[in-house]
């Protein structure tokens, strides 16, 4: 299986952020990951394929969406028949918001939005709208202004409407916080077996509730079902392992706790919008440079 390109981003320690702004006729960067965050507005680009960690989809005429550090994302020209293609990037450290200084009250929301950003975010298209002619401006500001606007742009995005995470949490390193210890710990215990038969019993019984009563709990919290929960950190195993390794599908099912081959290509499409096959194939059909 092919290796994802690690892109090597000019952004210095010296800077805060880097901004690129382009009109283009097609996208001809391979699929790629970065430390930096990223924050991408498109425009012009209906038709064209995104990639963001597991999640597939197909854009439309404009889209503004927000990549965490060392998530593998991309743009794919697909069935994208612009030629007039518009595009502004901007990269910014991981490490722009001190984590001290992130615990404060008042970036709580910027907080969770970095946080969250570690699945990607896609904003909706009234979002993007709106913030258009202020990211446009970013490339004539220059100095403390333009570092005050963009915290300020990436605070309205933090408390903007409607927007999505797109890739399943397990296909990142990151946790998510539930702010409930009993969560966390069934999840501990689902992310350390999600490979074994796992049945609502036993998770119940590892956090000492009855199963009814966890099953009320965990959706309460998360806003998914038990099978939900488990089924989407089996999902993102899966998919590491489709773009990690050669084993079969069927064998990919089976090493990630899915027992029955037709219900995990079921749900995998439902959740990724494409098969199995499909996926590998977004990833392995993407030229690579080392």
């Amino acid at each position: 299986m092919n290796t994802i390109y690690r892109e090597m981003t000019p952004l210095t320690q010296n800077d805060c952020f880097m901004l690129f702004k382009r009109d283009k006729a097609d996208f001809d960067f391979p699929l790629h990951y970065h430390e930096e965050f990223e924050l991408n507005f498109i425009e012009n680009a209906a038709g064209a394929k995104r990639i963001i960690g597991d999640h597939t989809d197909v854009i439309d005429d404009i889209e503004l969406v927000l990549v965490g550090s060392n998530l593998p994302h991309g743009w794919f020209n697909h069935q994208c028949a612009s030629r007039d293609i518009h595009e502004v990037t901007i990269q910014f450290h991981r490490d722009l918001f001190d984590h001290q200084m992130l615990q404060r009250n008042q970036l709580s929301f910027i907080r969770t939005l970095l946080e969250r950003a570690g699945q990607g975010i896609l904003f909706s298209r009234e979002t993007a709208r709106q913030l258009k002619p202020r990211i446009e401006a970013l490339v004539s500001k220059n100095g403390f202004e333009s570092v005050l606007e963009l915290f300020s742009i990436l605070h309205d995005l933090s408390t903007s409407r409607q927007m999505r995470t797109l890739a399943n949490s397990s296909f990142t390193s990151e946790t998510p916080s539930y702010n409930s210890r009993r969560i966390e710990k069934a999840f501990e215990y689902m992310l350390k077996n999600y490979n074994k038969d796992i049945s609502l019993a036993s998770v119940a019984k590892v956090v000492n509730m009855p199963e009814v009563s966890f099953s009320r709990f965990i959706r309460k919290r998360t806003g998914k079902t038990f099978v939900d929960s488990l089924n989407e950190i089996r999902l993102g195993h899966a998919s590491r392992m489709l773009i990690d390794t050669t084993h079969t599908i069927a064998e990919v099912a089976y090493k990630c706790g899915f027992n029955n081959l037709s219900y995990f290509n079921r749900i995998f499409r439902k959740k990724n919008g494409c098969t199995p096959r499909e996926f590998r194939g977004n990833y392995s059909g993407t030229r690579v440079f080392v």
